[in-house]
């Protein structure tokens, strides 16, 4: 591959390695193939050269490349998205648990820096529509020898990749001993949480029964729900199981059973004991499991219902990255919420309306609140974004915050008033995001003084976003040029955080512009912001004044 700066004559079919203003065709994007109608707007609008690439015989195109290896690396439950950006990702079409092969994984990233595979842990749990690879080639192409040698590393392998082990309906019961200080209330919220875990893998209780803490009930109660060719019998202990020959694992002994394991170096869940009766498993549950927060018990549950084998080996193997109770940032069961939806579910997008700033070059009146058409500027940008097919609004306050939220006051927008609006508009952004990253997977930032924005054009930059495809910020644009809002994917929210001063998310925008999605908007209305008294008196009548 040729790659560096190229006189506009030469550059034909090159790939640009930049995006790269070529009014008047507008912004020409990185990985935009140049032809010659590119190359004379590039010559009108001034440019005499691009920094670009060339392929030459015997490289593969990067889509191409990524999508021939993809193909060979899917297992089963598994499938192959077209490929975009050089990239093409293997995606989930079941519930269940990853299976990576990892020997597979580590032959051909170190095949050569052009391919890439980046895959999720070996046993992660995983949802349907859930991305489980993504093979990138380093812009712009590969070589054909290297290409053939991933497929070939593939072809050869034992296993695939990745598969997924799908979660299967099991016969599930449940045991809760008691104690007489054991109180109702614990055992019925020990039940709830392990339902809520049961759910999240596609199952549920089957059986349950409470009996007293001793090794002849509970042995009773075992034969019972073997009978009842139980798949798994979960028990909890009225008090902690601290020996091999303590009260439940003598119980699964007398009922005929075996001991498999008991300990795990996974620290919540170090007193999880792991037996079989007959054809059932039973797992003697350690006391961190009445808590939905992550603990050991949740890896081993959800390799039993996908039917993946447990062992003695697999247990004691979980120690690499086992300390978990030092991590606050673990999804805990009782979330249903998800960073990565299932497909079957629409992407949450909440928009942010910036309401925060002081108005500096309007003078002394704050410009959100003079009326056009009879109603404060601001208010026309809340009651588009009301109408608009946004999943919930958010509004940033700061300077007079009291009266922009007077303006609103009939229209139930939550409001959060931003202490720091002084310091630019990006810590009323950092805020918003702040506020909602965790419950919208994208943000649409709305400027206070933009009112000309419509419904219809807030819901085409809706439409189009989708992050699962490479689609994570959605710029409206009108001839090229970017315009706003900006809808921006909540897996931004790190670099959010590290935006200083004024520009917004110009910076971030322009950072992640492979992710970046454009949507022509036919109306100059997503440039129109009201920043100048003559601009604002060029849209209000001599009765539309500041409000009061």
């Amino acid at each position: 591959m040729i790659f560096g700066r190229l006189k506009l004559e030469n550059a034909e079919g090159a790939i640009l390695a930049h995006a790269v203003d070529a009014e008047p065709l507008g912004i020409l994007k990185k990985g935009t193939v140049l032809d010659t109608a590119m190359l004379d707007a590039l010559k009108k609008a001034g440019h005499l050269s691009v920094l670009a690439a060339k392929l030459e015989d015997g490289d593969i195109p990067e889509d191409t490349a990524a999508h021939e290896i993809a193909k060979t690396l899917a297992g089963s439950n598994v499938s192959v998205r077209a490929p975009f950006t050089g990239r093409s990702n293997l995606m989930s079409e079941q519930n269940g648990i990853a299976l990576l092969n990892r020997d597979l994984i580590n032959k051909i990233n170190t095949i050569d820096p052009s391919i890439t595979v980046a895959s999720v842990k070996n046993f992660e749990k995983i949802e349907s529509g859930q991305m489980l690879a993504t093979i990138k080639i380093i812009p712009f192409s590969s070589p054909e020898e290297y290409v053939n040698k991933a497929i070939g590393f593939a072809e050869l392998a034992d296993r695939s990749l990745v598969s997924i082990a799908p979660f299967l309906r099991k016969k599930i019961g449940v045991i809760s001993t008691q104690l007489p200080s054991t109180p109702e209330k614990l055992i019925h919220k020990s039940e709830k949480i392990l339902l809520d875990r049961l759910q999240r893998c596609d199952n549920e209780i089957t059986f349950r029964q409470t009996v007293p803490h001793h090794e002849n009930d509970v042995a009773i109660v075992l034969d019972k729900l073997s009978r009842k060719q139980c798949d798994l019998i979960l028990i909890f202990g009225a008090s902690a199981i601290t020996d091999v020959r303590d009260v439940i694992p003598t119980a699964i002994k007398e009922a005929g059973g075996e001991i498999e394991h008991f300990g795990m170096p996974v620290d919540p869940g170090n007193l999880l004991l792991l037996g079989k009766l007959k054809d059932c498993t039973v797992v003697g549950l350690p006391g961190c499991t009445r808590s939905p927060k992550l603990n050991g018990f949740d890896w081993v549950l959800e390799r039993l219902l996908a039917d993946v084998e447990v062992t003695p080996s697999d247990i004691m193997a979980m120690g690499e990255g086992g300390l978990l109770k030092e991590i606050s940032s673990r999804p805990q069961p009782r979330d249903k919420r998800q960073k990565t939806m299932p497909k079957s579910e629409p992407n949450k997008i909440a928009a942010v309306l910036l309401a925060a700033g002081q108005s500096r070059r309007m003078g002394t009146d704050n410009k959100l609140l003079a009326l056009i058409d009879g109603k404060p500027m601001v208010r026309h940008v809340a009651e588009t974004l009301l109408a608009s097919n946004v999943d919930d609004v958010l509004t940033v306050t700061g300077h007079e915050a009291d009266e922009v939220v007077k303006t609103m006051w009939d229209l139930s927008i939550p409001s959060v008033q931003n202490p720091d609006f002084d310091k630019g508009l990006s810590t009323s952004l950092k805020l918003g995001f702040e506020l909602l990253h965790n419950k919208f997977d994208g943000i649409l930032v709305c400027l206070g003084d933009m009112p000309f924005v419509s419904q219809d054009q807030i819901n085409q930059i809706l439409e189009v976003f989708d992050p699962e495809n490479g689609r994570s910020i959605i710029v409206p644009t009108q001839n090229g040029k970017r315009g706003n809002p900006a809808l921006i994917s909540t897996q931004f929210w790190e670099e959010v955080r590290d935006i200083s001063g004024d520009i917004g998310a110009k910076a971030l925008i322009s950072a992640n512009d492979h992710v970046v999605h454009t949507v022509e908007i036919d109306s100059s209305s997503i440039f129109a912001d009201i920043d100048t008294p003559d601009i604002l008196a060029s849209l209000t009548s001599p009765a539309d004044k500041i409000s009061e």
